[in-house]
């Protein structure tokens, strides 16, 4: 019962921190990634779609994104999106392709993007802390109902482990937080 609700608030950390992964790799930084566009919500047919399930997107050059709608059709939505997306870019279109540049950002842009960093960081370490006080509850309940079989001794080296994980992914997101920074501030 106390290695299940362990691996299950594990489970649930590691959930945090890839998501808080996927969050930081949408985050603009002078150099242009796919993953800034992926996730930009296009009307597609009345319905909001992911810009990748809709376009081919590609990186020919370090400041440029190019993307190409599997439906020309659809490549003034594309653009409309991009734009209302509020990531700084400017898509002009060219023949069947949407041509992004992706400009270095200003010295204010970056102290804004840290900020929202950080601020994503510590919303994952509050949902990390979460976990934790659940589990703890948890064990804490198995403690109470005599019928469990639990012991103290048990439930205390349940808890030990329930906060080296905490501690162990609080350093993950920790070393994330440093590495984003770092990349953002990189000129």
């Amino acid at each position: 019962m106390l290695k299940d609700i362990i691996k299950e608030c594990e489970a649930r950390m590691d959930k945090s921190v890839s998501y808080l992964d996927s969050e930081l790799r949408g985050i603009r930084t002078g150099r242009a990634t796919t993953a800034l566009i992926d996730h930009v919500k296009v009307e597609y047919y009345g319905s909001p779609t992911d810009l990748k399930q809709l376009a081919a997107i590609s990186v020919p050059e370090a400041t440029r994104l190019v993307v190409k709608p599997f439906d020309p059709q659809v490549k003034h939505e594309i653009c409309k999106a991009l734009e209302n997306a509020d990531l700084g870019l400017n898509p002009q279109v060219d023949g069947d392709a949407i041509m992004i540049n992706v400009p270095p950002p200003s010295t204010e842009r970056r102290k804004q993007l840290v900020n929202q960093v950080k601020k994503m960081a510590e919303d994952s370490r509050v949902a990390i802390r979460n976990e934790r006080r659940d589990a703890l509850k948890q064990i804490d309940a198995l403690v109470k109902d005599s019928s469990s079989g639990v012991s103290e001794d048990d439930a205390k080296r349940a808890k030990d482990d329930v906060e080296a994980a905490t501690k162990r992914h609080a350093r993950t997101i920790d070393d994330h937080l440093a590495a984003k920074t770092a990349e953002i501030e990189q000129v």
